[in-house]
């Protein structure tokens, strides 16, 4: 019996081992706009190609966002029938993570969807056509050679695609086509294209690359200005090319990634009678 006791106090001194499977709503990402009366629990997104607090799980999307839901049951219900699919597959976890660029497509009400950043840093869900889902942009974040010498990307994804074209480089970002899964475009990560900021305070916001500063040792520093002129500056990190010039490729949400300011915001709203 003194064994036995001994050996559970050394297991219970080791702690937890193994994955979370439960998320307290408190401690739930605040960009998923969960009331906080609302329950003690938030869904826990499933592993997958975004992290926990860069995601929308799919019954959050259903339930709160779209309200196609009205109950965890029939968001479960809806997935389970293949009715979502996340750039091109049905995906019938409630709990699968979709992230920025993914396209999200109802076939049932024949209604498109990519997840894209407002200026205040949560995910927009923003409707596009049945033109713009067949295709979502993606950033380099990998270069390497293979096995046999094959050269291959590794994108902010998830996914791995091999023979890229030779000019694409790290922090550079593809057009990728989801039904055939090849690369059709590319954009360099350069002075003069538009960008939008994906992280830090001023995420959601879009600007062209004026200049990008190199400090070793730290963080390179990009500094970017929006077409209403102001001038902005962020880590290289947070930034996503999403076109050529000033023209970007992916439709933008209302905004067009301009932040206001708090006298802006206030001339901008109606007046109250």
């Amino acid at each position: 019996q003194g064994r036995a006791a001994k050996t559970w106090e050394c297991l219970a001194a080791m702690g937890v081992r193994g994955a979370k499977h439960h998320l307290k709503r408190i401690n739930a990402p605040k960009h998923w706009m969960l009331d906080k009366m609302g329950g003690v629990w938030a869904p826990k997104p499933s592993a997958g190609p975004h992290k926990t607090r860069e995601c929308v799980p799919l019954i959050v999307l259903l339930r709160n966002r779209l309200k196609y839901a009205l109950t965890y049951h029939e968001a479960k219900m809806i997935v389970k029938q293949r009715l979502v699919s996340v750039d091109g597959k049905p995906r019938t976890e409630m709990r699968y993570p979709a992230g920025f660029m993914d396209v999200v497509s109802i076939d049932k009400t024949n209604e498109h969807f990519r997840l894209l950043y407002d200026v205040r840093g949560r995910f927009a869900i923003h409707r596009i056509q049945a033109e713009e889902a067949k295709y979502k942009l993606c950033q380099v974040k990998q270069l390497a050679v293979g096995a046999k010498k094959i050269p291959y990307i590794v994108t902010h994804d998830g996914r791995t695609i091999r023979y890229p074209d030779p000019q694409i480089k790290v922090n550079d970002t593809i057009k990728f086509e989801i039904e055939s899964g090849k690369i059709s475009d590319f954009f360099k990560f350069d002075i003069g294209n538009v960008a939008m900021v994906f992280g830090g305070k001023n995420s959601g916001r879009v600007g062209v690359i004026v200049h990008r500063e190199k400090h070793p040792g730290s963080f390179e520093i990009v500094h970017l200005k929006d077409s209403s002129g102001n001038v902005f500056a962020t880590r290289m990190a947070y930034v996503f090319v999403i076109g050529k010039g000033n023209r970007p490729f992916v439709s933008l949400p209302k905004s067009r990634g301009i932040k206001l300011s708090i006298v802006e915001q206030r001339a901008a709203r109606p007046p109250k009678n």
